[in-house]
């Protein structure tokens, strides 16, 4: 996936270098690629060859690295330290930040309908999944939710929250390839539902890492949501409790792998992981 995206350039138009340089900057900073490596292994989990998918989940990354980018402007979290590197806008500016994020996600939209092999119908749809995933319906809106939510936020608004902001995206990573090459009926509901428990761990384990990770580790300044007094699992229900319910969201996505057949060892793989990763 790396080798990959290195090979991507923006810079097409003239007067543009430092644009595709900021672009560059942020896609290539690191970071645990989670979301296109779950785009590849429900491939393989589908019996279909990773590499036949390689661009949408390309795409599905540049998308993320998008949202890093803009939540990380002063306007939003405010932060300085992204994948232990500057953020794009310490780095580059504001402005260029703005419209580098601008960028991924044009050119991952672009590089979705121009690279991706399959059904021209199945592209579309697959196209459209990551679209709906990113705007108002998903990672858009749960941005919204997050900073305008009050102060008291009951259990089912944030996890509404956090499905949208963080979980649908991550959930469009298994999606976005169900809809491209999936046999449809019950093993896709079940893949599914894999994919919207699993984004919502992934926010619990998140928001707990917030609390007890290191810097250094975390590749990002430990503590940020209490900085900014965001609600988090951790404020809401307490440490002890969020880690009981991360270990409940990872059974309940294992159990519905179980039921989905096929080749899903290396999903469950990612679950362990998200489950128990420390950055």
């Amino acid at each position: 996936m790396d080798a990959y995206l290195a090979d991507l350039s923006f810079g097409a138009e003239k007067g543009t270098a430092g644009l595709d340089e900021a672009m560059r900057y942020s896609l290539l900073a690191g970071g645990k690629r989670i979301r296109p490596v779950l785009a590849l292994a429900t491939a393989e989990a589908l019996g279909r060859d990773p590499d036949e998918v390689m661009p949408l989940a390309a795409a599905i990354e540049m998308v993320h690295t998008y949202s890093l980018i803009h939540d990380d402007l002063p306007a939003m979290d405010d932060d300085e330290l992204r994948r232990g590197k500057p953020t794009c806008h310490v780095a580059f500016g504001e402005d260029v930040a703005i419209l580098a994020g601008d960028g991924l996600f044009a050119e991952a939209l672009g590089l979705a309908l121009t690279c991706q092999q399959g059904d021209p119908v199945r592209v579309l749809a697959a196209a459209r999944e990551l679209t709906v995933a990113a705007g108002v319906g998903g990672m858009v809106g749960g941005q919204y939710l997050d900073v305008t939510a009050p102060e008291e936020l009951d259990p089912a608004g944030l996890r509404r929250l956090h499905e949208l902001k963080t979980g649908r995206l991550i959930a469009a990573a298994v999606g976005c390839v169900l809809l491209l090459c999936g046999p449809g009926g019950p093993a896709t509901l079940h893949l599914g539902r894999f994919a919207e428990e699993l984004g919502v761990l992934f926010q619990i384990v998140d928001d707990i890492l917030d609390v007890t990770g290191h810097e250094t580790e975390l590749g990002k300044p430990s503590g940020s949501d209490a900085r900014h007094g965001k609600r988090t699992y951790v404020s809401v229900f307490g440490l002890d409790r969020a880690r009981e319910l991360a270990n409940d969201s990872h059974a309940a996505a294992r159990a519905a792998l179980g039921q989905a057949g096929g080749s899903t060892e290396r999903l469950e793989q990612i679950a362990d992981y998200i489950l128990t990763r420390q950055t």
